[in-house]
């Protein structure tokens, strides 16, 4: 988040956009966007960082960003995609991450292991919070969540990987 209030204000109108592949989180939610910097000619920088490198929504986000810039008054809007550092689900707010369950994708569970090897315990069903779930396959709909089923409901879910 910007110091200044121009950065601020610039910051509060690239919150708004949604993610296109998740559209009940912003990219704010998802901690996509990582800077934004008035600039004095009117303009304006936007930092953000895909989930993943070959992420195929940071196209639709960069013009999406720069469409609600543009359309706030700043010009020059100027958005780039960094990759580092890596973006983590730590990243994530707590009230993108209630959002992501009332959705019914579990969310991320835990925070990025610091050493090597994480161990998952379970996932909840974002549908009953049953911990009797299996994941069916590691990659799901998008390449940053795995498909679950809940043993309890028997119902499918979407589960948003720790990275």
């Amino acid at each position: 988040m910007p110091t200044d209030a121009a950065s601020r204000r610039a910051w509060d109108v690239a919150a708004t956009v949604v993610d296109p592949e998740v559209p009940v989180l912003t990219i704010e939610d998802l901690g996509v966007l990582r800077g934004v910097a008035a600039l004095p000619d009117g303009g304006v920088r936007v930092i953000l960082t895909p989930t993943y490198s070959g992420c195929p929504a940071v196209d639709a986000i960069r013009a999406d960003v720069t469409t609600a810039l543009a359309a706030a008054g700043y010009a020059p809007v100027d958005v780039r995609v960094t990759l580092s550092p890596a973006w983590t689900t730590d990243w994530m707010s707590d009230a993108g991450r209630e959002k992501l369950a009332e959705y019914g994708i579990a969310p991320p569970s835990g925070r990025r292991a610091a050493g090597p090897v994480s161990v998952s315990l379970g996932v909840k069903c974002p549908r009953c919070d049953s911990l009797d779930t299996r994941e069916v396959t590691r990659f799901g709909s998008t390449s940053c969540k795995a498909l679950y089923e809940c043993r309890a409901c028997l119902e499918p879910f979407d589960y948003f990987k720790v990275l």
